[in-house]
C-alpha cells in the first residue's frame, strides 16, 4: 500500500509552471497555485500550446484566442498575472531539442526554484493513457531544469538573447503522476481551485453535459479528497517531486 504523501517543501519564492495546454494545471495544480500566491510567493505559467485543437467543431484559428482568453482568466483566479504561450502545435508537440530548448529559455527568464508541469508519464493513476502532448511537455521541463544551468547547453541562448544559465531549479514538482510523494494542503484555496478551472468554459461545456460547476467541484473534490487519505485526512494537491 502506497506510504503517506510528505509536505512539498515551502522554502522558496519563485516558481513557474509549465504545461501543454490551456485547462491542464486547472485540473489539479490550481489549488495549490492559489495556496502559494496567498503565502506571497511568485508563480508564473508557460503554456506550450494554445489548446487549438481542444474543441470538437470549433476551428483552431478560433479555438487559441478563446482558449487564451480563458486560461488568463484562470490564472487571474488563483493570482497569476504572468501568462505565456509558445505556439507549439496542439496535439502533435514534439518532444525534443527545440521543445527543450524553449523551456530552458523560459527557466533563464524567470529564474524559478521550483519548476511544477503535469504527469509526464505513460498513464494516470488509474490506469488512462496520457497525451503525447503531456508527455512530450513534462519530460522536456525536467530536461530543462538541468539545460538551463549549462551554459554549453544551447549557447546561443545567452549569444543571441543575452539569458544568462540559471541553475537554481531545486526541485521539480509533478502534478497528475500516478507516482506521488509530496502535497499541498489546500483546505483553504479549493474554492479557488474549482473557479479557475470553471473558467475554461468554452472547453469544460464541450467536455460535459453536465453543469459545469457541478462537473469541476467533482472532478477536484475528488481528486483531493484522494490526497487526503495519505495526507493527514486534509484536501490535497498531490504532486511527484525530483529534487535536483
Amino acid at each position: 500500500m502506497a506510504g503517506e504523501l510528505a509536505p512539498l517543501p515551502g522554502d522558496w519564492q519563485r516558481a513557474l509552471a509549465v504545461a501543454a495546454h490551456p485547462d491542464d494545471l486547472e485540473y489539479g495544480a490550481a489549488s495549490a497555485v492559489a495556496a502559494w500566491t496567498d503565502e506571497g510567493k511568485e508563480v508564473s505559467y508557460l503554456l506550450a500550446t494554445r489548446g487549438e485543437a481542444g474543441i470538437d467543431g470549433l476551428e483552431p484559428d478560433r479555438a487559441a484566442p478563446l482558449r487564451e482568453r480563458e486560461q488568463r482568466a484562470s490564472a487571474a483566479v488563483v493570482g497569476v498575472s504572468s501568462v505565456e504561450f509558445l505556439d507549439h502545435r496542439d496535439g502533435v508537440i514534439e518532444y525534443g531539442t527545440a521543445l527543450r530548448r524553449d523551456l530552458a529559455a523560459a527557466v533563464r527568464r524567470h529564474r524559478p526554484e521550483l519548476l511544477v508541469t503535469v504527469n509526464h508519464r505513460d498513464t494516470w493513476e488509474q490506469g488512462a493513457w496520457n497525451t503525447p502532448d503531456h508527455r512530450a511537455v513534462g519530460r522536456a521541463a525536467l530536461d530543462a531544469a538541468a539545460d538551463a544551468g549549462n551554459r554549453w547547453i544551447f549557447p546561443e541562448l545567452l549569444e543571441e538573447t543575452g539569458l544568462q544559465p540559471w541553475d537554481g531549479v531545486r526541485w521539480v514538482a509533478v502534478a497528475g503522476s500516478p507516482r506521488p510523494t509530496h502535497a499541498v494542503d489546500v483546505t483553504g484555496t479549493l474554492e479557488r481551485g474549482v473557479r479557475s478551472l470553471m473558467e475554461h468554459r468554452a472547453y469544460v461545456g464541450a467536455l460535459t453535459d453536465e453543469d459545469p460547476e457541478r462537473y469541476c467541484r467533482a472532478f477536484l473534490e475528488g481528486t483531493t479528497k484522494g490526497a487526503a487519505g495519505r495526507f493527514g485526512g486534509r484536501p490535497a494537491v498531490a504532486f511527484e517531486l525530483f529534487p535536483r
